[in-house]
């Protein structure tokens, strides 16, 4: 695993997590590598039976890109939080698929070959924790969700 030295760690700390990853390119194949993750684990994998969209990995690229300090292109185009909130609601309760998908985001992260960062490596960790959790907070019904949320952002420090 690759260290940065204590000037490369100020100068990331200065930009963007989106620019720090490499941007859309990175994002969107730091999505495929976690989407076939989850395809082929046999927790995770439950939520791709059903339908989704045909451009999952695109719009997931999208919508992390402006949590991390992007282009709002998911809002713009996409949708906004409540919606991606609504499609993850009323499912009931689905820890043990959580915690998949987030042990399935930590080998994605080495499989999309992201900047070897420990710093930007824990960061986004720590993002797709936090972003699994706000995604699970209404399991009885999507009705719950209020109506015309921001995409929630993540800052180096955690939730902006």
């Amino acid at each position: 695993m690759h260290v940065i030295g204590y000037e490369c760690k100020t100068e990331l700390v200065t930009q963007s997590i989106f620019d720090a990853a490499g941007g859309s390119k990175a994002l969107l194949d730091l999505a495929k590598a976690w989407h076939a993750r989850c395809l082929a684990d046999p927790v995770v994998s439950h939520a791709f039976s059903q339908e989704f969209h045909a451009d999952h990995c695109e719009r997931l690229a999208a919508y992390w890109g402006e949590a991390l300090g992007g282009p709002s292109d998911y809002s713009a185009s996409m949708g906004d939080e409540s919606s991606v909130i609504r499609m993850h609601s009323g499912m009931g309760e689905h820890v043990e698929m959580d915690e998949s998908a987030q042990a399935c985001f930590d080998l994605a992260l080495d499989d999309a070959q992201l900047p070897l960062d420990p710093q930007l490596s824990a960061t986004l960790a720590d993002y797709f924790r936090w972003a699994t959790g706000t995604l699970s907070m209404y399991p009885d019904s999507a009705d719950d969700v209020a109506s015309g949320l921001s995409i929630a952002k993540w800052s180096w420090a955690g939730p902006a």
